[in-house]
């Protein structure tokens, strides 16, 4: 009987530490909200302009303000993705094209979204096989809070996973949204290009 009080006291115990337990975790942010808000924060600091979308008409909504208030609706603008444009820009009135890096915007998605430094991953899926300083400095970017990733390498990793057998080629990071005067005096972005960055993440999780 003792044993069988002891036992029941004890596991009385073990619920009530449970349950404290599991309400101090409940108001701590999940991992992937961390993830998030690293990203963000950092994405921020390097210069980057973020909007979050909770669907896709919010998207839509935020690409046509993005490109009225700079009046890029006036001018050229560069994007390789079919399906950018079929979703996104076909009731758009604008001048789309695919091959101008002379153009004033470049509309694109990307592979992933690393945390650790607020640095965009690409391949040539987005860029084809030109660098990051060759296309146009004004760039919108399209992502999903589904490819945001920790660290570049977890990025690399989701990458393989990804396309597994057929490897993209030219794999970079844009990751320089700086202004010139800030460029100037970080030696780190030295023959670089800066880049002005709008950013629009889309809730899919």
């Amino acid at each position: 009987m003792k044993n069988f009080l002891k036992s029941l006291l004890g596991n009385k115990k073990n619920q009530n530490e449970n349950k404290n337990a599991n309400d101090e975790y409940k108001y701590l942010p999940k991992k992937d909200e961390l993830v998030e808000e690293r990203f963000t924060k950092n994405f921020s600091d390097n210069g980057g302009k973020f909007l979050y979308a909770s669907n896709k008409e919010e998207c839509n909504d935020f690409y046509k303000k993005i490109l009225e208030e700079n009046y890029w609706n006036e001018k050229s603008i560069l994007c390789f993705d079919e399906k950018i444009i079929n979703d996104f820009l076909n009731d758009v009135d604008i001048d789309i094209n695919k091959t101008n890096l002379n153009s004033n915007l470049f509309i694109t998605s990307c592979e992933f979204l690393v945390a650790k430094d607020g640095s965009i991953l690409v391949s040539a899926h987005q860029i084809k096989s030109y660098k990051v300083k060759d296309i146009p400095r004004n760039i919108i970017v399209l992502a999903k809070t589904s490819q945001l990733s920790e660290t570049v390498s977890k990025g690399l990793e989701g990458i393989r996973i990804k396309y597994s057998n057929n490897l993209p080629s030219n794999i970079t990071s844009i990751k320089n949204f700086n202004c010139e005067e800030n460029e100037k005096l970080n030696f780190l972005t030295y023959g670089t290009s800066s880049k002005n960055l709008y950013l629009i993440l889309l809730e899919d999780l």
